[in-house]
């Protein structure tokens, strides 16, 4: 079977962005109904640093130039769909990752790390008490998800996010990406983000649990400064996970796949049509072997 170059991509506001290996591509559906395409080129400062591709230093990477280009996209749908003025500037999206950042590590390392203090006099093992934290944390987690689910704008959004993973899955079938063909694949996929920061948090309660436990800031800042490993290792996980046809691979990677329930919707013929659009026009020329 033929192993297509990989593409991956992300809802945007009334729209879905993709990434190929050459092109980054964001389709809008605007108010007056017409799609909107932006493409532009797209490079990895791995090309320029080949050390940065080896195993654990490409997660940390390729998670920043995602980040980078999901903000970017994000901004440009919000401004076709008329929700925005105009795009973002490098600096503005800066201090939006900046801000990201900060909250997801107040929610997700500070709260559950500070609070796990209080169980300290229930449970004295460090294992124990690391993996409740990271019980906590996942808690956190999962509320979050379901929380912004419930949300009317962020459903139309997910059904979006169904669209892009239905188009997808056509597109490694080698089926022709029609609308009618695109509906039938799944709204699930797992190589999702969402299955991403599942396994972060997996990993993040196995490599946390046999730290002991230190003073609360030290418990925090080794938290902080190991993330950069747990997501290499989450990233060698999921891309391992999302290119093997072994059945223990596939049962192993169920939670994520549970958890897009949430996190996709099913999409309408407009939707399916936004993100075939944007698809078509990162996808990779066909190879001639005439």
């Amino acid at each position: 079977m033929e192993v297509k170059p990989s593409i991956g991509g992300q809802a945007v506001i009334e729209g879905v962005m993709m990434r190929g290996p050459e092109y980054v591509s964001t389709a809008v559906r605007e108010p007056s109904g017409e799609i909107s395409v932006k493409k532009e080129k797209v490079s990895s400062i791995t090309q320029r640093y080949p050390i940065l591709k080896k195993p654990m230093l490409r997660g940390v990477i390729a998670l920043g130039e995602s980040l980078i280009l999901g903000l970017k996209s994000l901004s440009y749908s919000a401004q076709r769909a008329g929700e925005e003025g105009e795009e973002l500037s490098n600096r503005e999206i800066m201090m939006t990752m900046m801000f990201s950042l900060g909250l997801a590590i107040v929610l997700f390392v500070i709260i559950p790390t500070a609070a796990a203090k209080y169980i300290h006099g229930v449970i004295n093992d460090p294992l124990w008490l690391n993996l409740a934290e990271g019980a906590l944390r996942m808690l956190i987690f999962l509320g979050y998800v379901y929380g912004i689910s419930r949300m009317k704008d962020i459903q139309r959004v997910f059904q979006y996010h169904g669209a892009e993973h239905k188009t997808i899955h056509a597109y490694e079938a080698g089926v022709e990406l029609t609308v009618e063909n695109v509906q039938k694949y799944s709204t699930l996929h797992p190589r999702c983000g969402t299955a991403f920061l599942l396994i972060v948090m997996v990993v993040s309660i196995i490599m946390f649990a046999f730290l002991g436990w230190p003073d609360l800031w030290v418990r925090i800042l080794s938290r902080i400064v190991l993330l950069p490993v747990v997501a290499g290792i989450s990233y060698e996980i999921i891309r391992f996970a999302g290119r093997s046809e072994n059945s223990f691979v596939k049962v192993a990677i169920l939670p994520g796949l549970w958890l897009q329930k949430i996190t996709t919707n099913q999409p309408d013929n407009d939707q399916v049509e936004v993100a075939i659009q944007a698809l078509e026009a990162v996808r990779p020329a066909p190879v001639d072997n005439s």
